[in-house]
């Protein structure tokens, strides 16, 4: 006969379990990502999106601290209030290099109408401030070149690269923190954003905008408008003004070819 034991009861005082030790690494990966960083803002609220042509932006702090060619430490809110109005930065790779040096001397030759209504051109890159004054000295360029080695700026306004190197390409600002263009491009496309812009800036504050009911001089409308052209192109103006000295010294020089025969 198998004699049956009866169990024992567990005892009801046992210790608990100790607790799990949370760690900060797994208290973040446990609570949601909500202190990531937010975008710059825009429209008076914080955006993580890129930031395009017709937003407001603050700039305030907007892409840190740069420097100059020269070493000096500025940012984009001091460029923009020591600008007319606004500013220009057309963003390029790597100084020196062939489509880089492209880019910069468009910009060089188109300098005078490109500011002729206030705007302030900034090239930008990565590049130290020693192979940007080699860039800007070899090249001749008459404005200052950003350098932004951490692209904090270049990032800011979008022209990044993922992971790592610089979009070619521009981004404009007015005084009022107006974002007028915001683009990537080659380097005659960078140009063209900025002359389109600067042309509609010219029309737009002309003061020879006909007013509704008031006639204009025929004769002042056309000085005005020869004005402008010469004002827009000046190296047009040049050429044509040799042009017609040679045209003139031709036939100047036929007229009397034809006395002589005679």
């Amino acid at each position: 006969m198998v004699e049956l034991r009866k169990r024992r009861e567990a005892p009801s005082n046992l210790p608990e379990p100790p607790l799990k030790k949370t760690t900060s690494a797994t208290k973040a990966k446990s609570e949601p990502e909500s202190n990531a960083k937010a975008g710059p803002s825009v429209n008076g609220t914080s955006k993580t999106e890129a930031i395009k042509a017709g937003d407001t932006i603050d700039l305030e702090g907007l892409g840190g601290e740069v420097e100059t060619q020269d070493g000096e430490e500025t940012n984009l809110k001091k460029l923009v209030n020591e600008s007319k109005t606004g500013v220009v930065l057309f963003t390029y790779p790597k100084a020196s290099t062939p489509g880089c040096t492209t880019q910069a001397c468009l910009f060089r030759d188109q300098y005078t109408p490109l500011t002729a209504t206030g705007y302030s051109i900034f090239g930008l890159s990565t590049d130290s401030p020693k192979s940007n004054t080699t860039f800007k000295t070899k090249q001749n360029l008459p404005y200052t070149l950003l350098c932004d080695p951490k692209a904090t700026l270049i990032s800011a306004i979008g022209l990044k690269k993922t992971p790592k190197g610089t979009t070619r390409g521009v981004f404009v600002v007015s005084k009022t923190g107006k974002v007028e263009a915001a683009e990537p491009g080659g380097p005659a496309a960078t140009l063209e954003v900025v002359r389109k812009l600067v042309k509609n800036t010219g029309l737009s504050s002309s003061e020879n905008v006909e007013k509704p009911g008031v006639e204009r001089d025929p004769q002042d409308v056309e000085a005005n408008d020869i004005e402008r052209r010469g004002a827009a192109n000046p190296q047009k103006e040049d050429t044509d003004g040799v042009r017609a000295e040679v045209a003139a010294e031709v036939a100047d020089t036929a007229q009397k070819l034809d006395e002589g025969k005679d």
